[in-house]
């Protein structure tokens, strides 16, 4: 879906915090049967639970979802929880919006069997696989599950990828005379003191991926990431790479000129800004193109497993797929929707503009370089 913060300390600007219920017994626990008492925790498919029909009422009777991290200006997650309060009813109560993936992961862990840990998650890639092999996460197969590409969901069904995009440089074109479209170019010196990140890269997964992107651009690969280290570390030593947090409000000022960031967020920020008379240039640099995803998932623990596993099924249809297409994410499913002829075209049409078939690392590759990262990153940018 950054730094301290993950996802979303880039865009500030009308986002809404509900406070968590913060009830003493288990609010799901009522609600999470089906009429011959199977529990909804355990259902790995709506049909094991005895169909849509009996998820939703389910959920219904829970009334709540507990989501964190989630700011509404994030990939149109806005559209997203109105959508599926007013189609279910039921009320979504989302804890931090501008948490970062790590902040999501010690919620389920700090918070275990209390009413108010989160009942869904949406996690950097390396995040979701962090916290599968922790055994944070619960078993569960949308009715699309087959539709995923291989590659971009776990054969456990813990999590899957839900939408994604890919590393961009965000230029305002109004300060800077000549917008940057490369990592060679962000080295020049005419960018002193204006690259900026939308976070930490060991906590939030638009910055780690930024940091895999320049890897690519400088030699490096899906198994050799501290080129990318290298990179940032050289970017500090000539002065263009500052420490300010990027977000829609130090883009404003002038203080984040350029941002590193998923394309979909710096897509987002030229649609927000052109009516404020600010040119915001979006450019997916060629030398080093990265894509990822973020991963949904459910808290193996949910206090409101019908709605947690209701949810997902939503953000799965053709419906939630398309919001999150309307709001520049590229939706896991958009390959079979665009075959089943459900994709919004329109919507499809406005993407940043990107050459080849992107890859991505495997589990394997996102671990190490996740362990490469957090040991070599206070070091890269501390020079």
């Amino acid at each position: 879906m950054t730094e301290i913060l993950p996802r979303s300390a880039v865009l500030t600007g009308g986002l809404v915090a509900a406070t968590l219920v913060l009830s003493a017994c288990g609010a799901g626990s009522d609600g999470a049967t089906n009429a011959d008492g199977e529990s909804a925790a355990t259902a790995v498919t709506a049909k094991d639970f005895g169909g849509m029909d009996a998820l939703v009422k389910a959920a219904q009777k829970e009334g709540t979802l507990h989501a964190i991290a989630l700011p509404r200006d994030w990939a149109n997650y806005g559209a997203l929880l109105d959508g599926f309060e007013k189609k279910y009813g039921i009320k979504v109560e989302v804890e931090n919006p501008d948490g970062a993936s790590q902040d999501e992961i010690n919620a389920v862990t700090s918070r275990k069997g209390q009413d108010r840990a989160p009942d869904v998650l949406d996690l950097g890639s390396s995040f979701a696989y962090s916290a599968a092999q922790k055994d944070l996460l619960a078993r569960y197969r949308v009715a699309d599950y087959v539709d995923i590409p291989d590659g971009q969901k776990d054969s456990l069904s813990r999590w899957y990828n839900g939408y994604g995009g890919y590393i961009s440089i965000g230029c305002d074109a109004n300060r800077v005379r000549t917008c940057p479209t490369s990592f060679k170019d962000l080295l020049k010196p005419e960018y002193k003191g204006q690259v900026a990140l939308n976070g930490d890269p060991t906590k939030s997964g638009s910055a780690f991926g930024t940091v895999f992107a320049a890897a690519l651009a400088n030699g490096g690969s899906f198994d050799y990431v501290q080129p990318g280290l290298d990179f940032f570390a050289k970017l500090k030593k000539n002065g263009n790479y500052t420490p300010v947090q990027s977000t829609s409000a130090t883009i404003k000022k002038g203080q984040t000129p350029i941002v590193l960031d998923w394309d979909y967020l710096n897509a987002k920020y030229a649609d927000e800004f052109k009516s404020k008379g600010l040119d915001w240039q979006v450019a997916v640099p060629e030398d080093g193109k990265f894509s990822q995803y973020y991963s949904q998932a459910i808290n193996k623990d949910a206090p409101h497993p019908a709605a947690a596993r209701l949810w997902q099924e939503y953000l799965y249809s053709a419906e939630g797929q398309n919001l999150w297409l309307k709001g520049y994410a590229r939706p896991a499913l958009m390959t079979s929707m665009e075959k089943k002829g459900t994709l919004d075209k329109t919507a499809a049409a406005k993407l940043p503009k990107v050459s080849g078939t992107p890859t991505t690392p495997t589990e394997s590759q996102m671990d190490y370089a996740k362990e490469d990262i957090a040991q070599g990153w206070g070091k890269a940018v501390s020079r």
